[in-house]
């Protein structure tokens, strides 16, 4: 039978209401056009076949051979092309929505601005595909071969492409925003400018691969293989890139505030220009690495910067984060709880300074509460901030006070000119949290829950760590560690002001390590 004659035969038999046509042969015969929703096809031949336009949405065309078929335009919503092989296969702008291709074959096929939502193509092999602007939002690709594809400028925000190969594949300005990527194959990929935003990249294999100018803020690249990478001008920030190999990679100018980067391999590295604000500098492997700068700014604006000469890099990638502790000689109830997280979460609104909610170590007699600080010259700050619902706070207040202004007293043949200008942050930082404070201090340290106010009236010590691990004792009330009955109160405006020793102060400072210098 000639190919016309079949193609209207099917025509024919699809309108006097036949669906199942099994194996039936359409080699190069020309459907376009053609309605055939429903239709089922499974081990059709349609080789060659022009397909343009056609409506097959929902038809079963499972195990069918497509071989360069044209269909483009086409509505294959909500089809079943299982094992169907579509390789080298025109579906430019075709509609694949929903559709089944878990395990096709789709080499050289030409996807491009096809709508591949919701679809199923795990397992397919996709390699040297075209899907250029492809709509992929949450596509099932798992376990799929993308070798070499082009996926520039694809809208692929929460696929799911899962132990994927996407080997030297063009992702260039892809949205892949909320997908997961865990332990797929990327390496030598082009991910330049995507927006892998809050995406799951765990254990992925990145080795050279182009991530320059990539947004991955919120990602999860933990135990992932960046060896050889381009991360220049990457936007990292919030990343989770503990144990992550870094190996070689180049991080010029990357923005990696706040993010957890613990047990990292950066050997041989380029962290160059680098924006590290709230990022923790211990724990890490960091032989051979290349730095001369880094930012150190809150907002990544260059207005502190840390010039690093080579014998300065260990002592700087070796600092601990800062810890503001204080000790609570009273055990802590769920009410002194709920009233002390209310207080800090309203000083918190109020204080930038205090940015995180302290760890909380419980005793049968003390309560210990760790804050994790930013920076060094946020300290004392945070010291003033922690102890203000406290009936302490006030005493805290006066020994915060006459320890800056010893700091500040101690002449330049004491202090260089880093550390002068350190303790000048110091005190600025601290008047900041007074000012911020001033109008709402008595509200804070008024509390009517008569549970509440016994564990804010107890007796308290406050220790500070600096980001070389050396610590000072900044307050300890009279009554700290001394036994007392129900009915004796502690006088903590009666604590006579003690201060470490000057030598102390002075050495706590210079071990800051902090500097700035214009570029």
């Amino acid at each position: 039978m000639k190919v016309k004659e079949r193609a209207r035969e099917l025509a024919q038999l699809y309108e006097n209401g036949i669906r199942n046509f099994g194996a039936f042969d359409l080699n190069e015969a020309d459907l376009k056009n053609i309605n055939l929703s429903g239709a089922v096809l499974s081990r059709a031949n349609l080789k060659v076949a022009n397909l343009s336009g056609a409506d097959l949405s929902r038809a079963d065309l499972c195990d069918a051979s497509l071989h360069v078929a044209r269909l483009s335009a086409a509505n294959l919503s909500g089809a079943n092309l299982s094992r169907a092989r579509l390789n080298v296969a025109n579906l430019i702008q075709a509609d694949l929505n929903r559709a089944k291709l878990n395990d096709a074959d789709l080499l050289h096929a030409e996807l491009v601005r096809a709508n591949l939502s919701r679809a199923d193509l795990s397992g397919a092999n996709l390699s040297h595909a075209n899907l250029h602007e492809a709509q992929l939002y949450r596509t099932n690709l798992s376990r799929a071969n993308l070798a070499a594809v082009n996926l520039r400028h694809c809208s692929g925000s929460e696929a799911n492409f899962a132990e994927a190969i996407l080997s030297s594949a063009s992702l260039n300005r892809a949205d892949l925003s909320g997908a997961c990527l865990s332990e797929a194959d990327l390496s030598r990929a082009n991910l330049s400018l995507a927006n892998l935003t809050g995406a799951d990249l765990r254990g992925a294999n990145l080795r050279w691969a182009d991530l320059s100018g990539a947004k991955l803020h919120l990602a999860d690249l933990s135990e992932a293989k960046l060896s050889g990478a381009n991360l220049t001008g990457a936007d990292l920030s919030s990343t989770n890139l503990v144990n992550t190999s870094l190996v070689h990679a180049d991080l010029s100018r990357a923005r990696l505030m706040r993010a957890e980067w613990s047990g990292a391999d950066l050997t041989g590295a380029t962290l160059t220009g680098a924006k590290l604000y709230g990022v923790a500098r211990f724990g890490l492997k960091l032989s051979n690495l290349t730095c001369a700068w880094v930012d150190l700014s809150p907002e990544g604006d260059q207005s502190k910067v840390q010039q690093l000469p080579p014998e300065q890099l260990e002592q700087f990638f070796n600092a601990t984060p800062p810890v503001l502790q204080l000790t609570v000689d009273a055990p802590l109830d769920l009410t002194a709880h709920v009233t002390m997280a209310t207080l800090y979460h309203q000083i918190a609104a109020v204080c930038p300074a205090l940015t995180r909610p302290p760890d909380l170590t419980l005793g049968a007699r003390r309560t210990s509460l760790r804050f994790p600080v930013a920076e060094n010259e946020h300290l004392l700050a945070i010291a003033y901030c922690a102890l203000l619902p406290f009936a302490d706070g006030i005493a805290v207040s006066r020994h915060l006070q006459a320890l800056l202004q010893v700091l500040q007293g101690l002449r330049s043949d004491v202090l260089s000119a880093r550390e002068c200008e350190q303790v000048r942050h110091l005190g600025l930082a601290f008047e900041q949290a007074v000012e911020s404070l001033r109008e709402r201090r008595r509200e804070y340290q008024t509390h009517a829950d008569p549970a509440a106010a016994k564990f804010l009236s107890a007796p308290t010590q406050v220790n500070a760590t600096n980001s070389r691990g050396k610590t000072i004792q900044i307050y300890q009330s009279a009554g700290f560690g001394k036994r007392r009955s129900p009915l004796q109160t502690t006088a903590a405006a009666a604590t006579q002001i003690v201060l470490p020793a000057k030598s102390l102060l002075i050495e706590f400072v210079r071990d800051f390590f902090y500097a700035f210098a214009t570029l």
